[in-house]
């Protein structure tokens, strides 16, 4: 065996040089092997030497999102603030590389529909594989069985032989150009899910048109001067000429008393030329204001023109009432609403008196009118030293109110003449009540063409007053006595006491006869012609008579409410109520609708307003909704308009409420197939007596 020594030492060797070689750091010879050559260093020439110190420092470097090469310092002009302002967020997003793909997952319905026709495409092209191999194969068995058919066709010519034999049918073979060429499967088109359009949803564009007009343009002239030093100078010259002049003038004529009555009555023409001007802008101002609260209540007008409550459906006897405007003005904040009335021509107009009903706190009162076209501000305003309690307007002229005050005078306002101050009002001369006048009703002109109205009061007096050439004359048409009060004094008088007035109605057909409810909530049926007796008299309440009103469309029929909490309905011909119901509140006011004779409604002093339909429901309300917001507000009057299916509202703090009926509560007779509905009074008058001969045969 060869000795080892010397391989020792080789390898040392080997081990020699490589230690010299990292020490002197050049390159290792071709002659190392691969595991030496992995283990090199390499050091390049520019590298620092660095101590062991400065070899074990730490340098911390945070990475962060933002851009480096983002810009700092964007400065923008800022219209609001009318600088230029330093942004302080700014966009760190760098993109590198984008590309809009079309990749389409495996597992969506595309993905297999694609799968499928590859898979399609694949098995056709094999197919054609297998035909072109199979004609081949078919080629090459054919020619060796031509050869023998030949060879037999040789020998049977020579042997002679007649017997036919078959011919061989050749095998059908395919043409090569069909065979070569691949069948390609049929393509489905696809349909574009995003932007999809059905046929039926394509509709013919009408064409577009363009209207003009054409006018002649305005006249036209052209100006032109040049104002040098002189001609200003000129001018100035000339105007303080002028007012030396004046000055000259006002000395030699008059002494200083007549220049200080001057200068006053200037003043006067100058507040007058301003008062002009100003009643030249009133009639633009008032259409302006109107334009913006149209915009501000829009909604509301919205509500009003075309709201109708979708729950009424499934409510079968009950309505609501919407609230729309709400009226109220600062100069009549702490004055009750006393009285309420619709214009008889503008039926968007209305009148409110405002007073009070509390006779230790009397003050001043006011007459306000307001239109639905305006509803944050009054049409027309007057003011007057005592409460007004009553009101009403002319039906031919609506220009006229009338009103009672609390201090037993009448007074009448005209609308076309801005005074503030009425046109004519009474006086303790010319008759005046010694009581508050409760209630006042326009009458049709006497024979003479006179106007008059009639009023009556606490002080037991009913007074027809006539407008004889600018001046109120008074006529007492009767004097109410409480019947059975007569009390005899020793000298052998009578004393009777008084019956208070509290409110009266006059009928619609018959022009003579009325009705009286008094304090002592006795009805008397009384006649213009007779002043010292009544036509009857009804026992109807156990307090004051609040209201008593006549139906619009029966004329036997009438309404009373009192503060003993009760609604009754009446026959004036029977002297007991037909109807009677308990609002356990007292009733401050009573109304019939227009539009049907078995509709009115009824306010309380608890805030609630209750609305009645006798066809409906002839034992109680089908509506009972509070309208004031606190308890402690006190409704004092309702009204009807004419119209439209709204009811005002007043309570006693000045506020004035709109609402609106629903479909429920203005019920109107269904259409019946081939007949037409029939409308009319007599069709009111109908339904209404219907039900009274209801209540008539049990009271029989």
């Amino acid at each position: 065996m060869p000795p080892k020594q010397p391989r020792k030492s080789s390898l040392n060797m080997g081990r020699g040089t490589r230690k010299r070689d990292e020490d002197s750091g050049t390159e290792v010879g071709e002659g190392t092997d691969e595991w030496s050559q992995s283990k090199a260093t390499v050091r390049p020439p520019d590298q620092l030497e660095l101590t062991d110190a400065e070899l074990k420092e730490e340098f911390t470097r945070i990475l962060t999102a933002n851009n480096p090469h983002a810009p700092q310092n964007i400065v923008r002009y800022s219209f609001k603030e009318g600088t230029y302002k330093l942004i302080g967020f700014v966009n760190q997003l760098a993109v590198h590389f984008s590309q809009v793909g079309n990749l389409i997952p495996k597992d969506s319905d595309e993905g297999r529909r694609q799968n499928y026709r590859d898979e399609m495409a694949a098995g056709s092209q094999e197919s054609v594989k297998v035909v072109l191999s199979d004609t081949e194969n078919l080629e090459e068995d054919e020619e060796p069985k031509e050869a023998e058919a030949e060879a037999e066709a040789e020998a049977e010519a020579e042997t002679g032989s007649q017997i036919d034999v078959p011919t061989v049918e050749a095998v059908e073979t395919v043409p090569e150009e069909e065979l070569m060429t691949p069948r390609q499967p049929k393509e489905r088109k696809l349909t574009n899910k995003f932007n999809f359009s059905e046929r039926a949803s394509q509709t013919f564009n009408n064409l577009l048109r363009d209207r003009d007009c054409q006018m002649e343009p305005p006249p036209r002239t052209n100006f032109s001067a040049t104002a040098n030093q002189w001609e200003i100078y000129d001018a100035y010259m000339e105007e303080l000429e002028k007012q030396e002049k004046t000055k000259e003038k006002e000395k030699a004529k008059t002494p200083v008393a007549k220049k200080s009555g001057k200068m006053a009555m200037r003043k006067l023409t100058s507040m007058e030329s301003q008062s002009d001007d100003i009643t030249k802008v009133t009639q633009a101002a008032k259409i302006v204001e109107r334009m913006v609260n149209q915009n501000t209540y829009d909604d509301v007008a919205q509500d009003f023109k075309y709201y109708e409550d979708a729950a009424d459906e499934y409510r079968d006897q009950e309505g609501t009432l919407l609230p729309l405007w709400k009226f109220q003005n600062d100069k009549a904040k702490h004055l009750a609403v006393t009285a309420l009335c619709w214009n008889p021509k503008y039926k968007d107009l209305f009148a409110v008196g405002h007073g009070s009903y509390d006779f230790m706190k009397q003050s001043r009162g006011m007459l306000l009118l307001y239109s639905m076209k305006n509803p944050s501000f009054p049409e027309y305003t007057f003011s007057s030293d005592s409460g007004i309690m009553c009101l009403d307007m002319h039906m031919d002229h609506p220009y006229l109110v009338v009103v009672g005050h609390y201090d037993g005078n009448v007074a009448i306002y005209n609308l076309k003449k801005p005074q503030a101050q009425p046109s004519f009002r009474s006086t303790a001369k010319s008759g005046k009540h010694t009581d508050p006048v409760w209630q006042v009703r326009w009458q049709k002109d006497d024979m003479d063409h006179n106007l008059n109205f009639f009023s009556v009061s606490s002080d037991g007096r009913i007074v027809s007053w006539t407008l004889v050439k600018s001046e109120l004359v008074h006529t007492d048409v009767i004097k109410l006595k409480v019947e059975g009060s007569t009390t005899e004094v020793p000298e052998g008088l009578q004393l009777h006491t008084v019956g208070c007035g509290t409110a009266f109605d006059f009928h619609k057909e018959i022009d003579y006869m009325f009705l009286v409810g008094t304090e002592e909530g006795k009805i008397y049926k009384c006649s213009k012609s007779y002043s010292s007796q009544f036509l009857d008299t009804y026992d109807a309440h156990n307090m004051a008579v609040d209201a008593v009103t006549w139906n619009p469309y029966h004329a036997k029929v009438f309404m009373s409410c009192s503060s003993d909490w009760t609604v009754k309905i009446w026959d004036h011909t029977i002297k007991t109520p037909m109807f009677i119901y308990d609002l356990n509140s007292a009733v401050g006011d009573v109304a019939w609708s227009p539009y049907s004779s078995t509709v009115f409604a009824a306010v309380t002093t608890d805030g609630k307003a209750h609305v009645f339909d006798l066809a409906v429901n002839k034992y109680e309300a089908i509506c009972n909704q509070p309208v004031v917001a606190k308890k402690k507000n006190k409704i004092t009057h309702v009204q009807f308009n004419p119209i439209y299916p709204i009811i005002i509202i007043g309570d006693d703090r000045g506020h004035v409420t709109c609402l609106k009926l629903s479909p429920n509560l203005r019920k109107m007779p269904k259409e019946k197939k081939g007949q037409e509905v029939q409308k009319g009074p007599a069709v009111e008058i109908a339904k209404l007596d219907k039900l009274l001969n209801l209540v008539r045969e049990v009271k029989t």
